[in-house]
């Protein structure tokens, strides 16, 4: 099937295509993730991620650390407690 169609020709309906992809899906996601209580810490933990990635390589490390400790340490700001063990694990290496 070509990409974005589905093998009967519907549209794709993955979440990476509707809710990343898609420019008003990531949106309105982003809007719901971040009007909720229950699911507010997950919508922050994208937006950072995404300035992350656009961050120059000499302030990574730092950016990395303020992730680690705001989302992934129990009793961080915002601790992302259902992210597995393996997500919120320090790089190898």
């Amino acid at each position: 099937a070509p990409p974005g169609r589905t093998q009967d020709g519907g549209q794709e309906t993955s979440f990476r295509w509707q809710c990343v992809e898609q420019p008003i899906g990531k949106l309105l996601f982003r809007r719901f993730l971040e009007g909720s209580a229950e699911f507010a810490a997950a919508g922050a933990l994208w937006a950072e991620i995404e300035a992350f990635e656009q961050c120059e390589d000499a302030d990574r490390d730092e950016a990395a650390k303020k992730l680690r400790s705001r989302f992934f340490t129990p009793g961080g700001s915002e601790h992302c407690g259902f992210l597995s063990a393996a997500a919120t694990a320090p790089p190898a290496g």
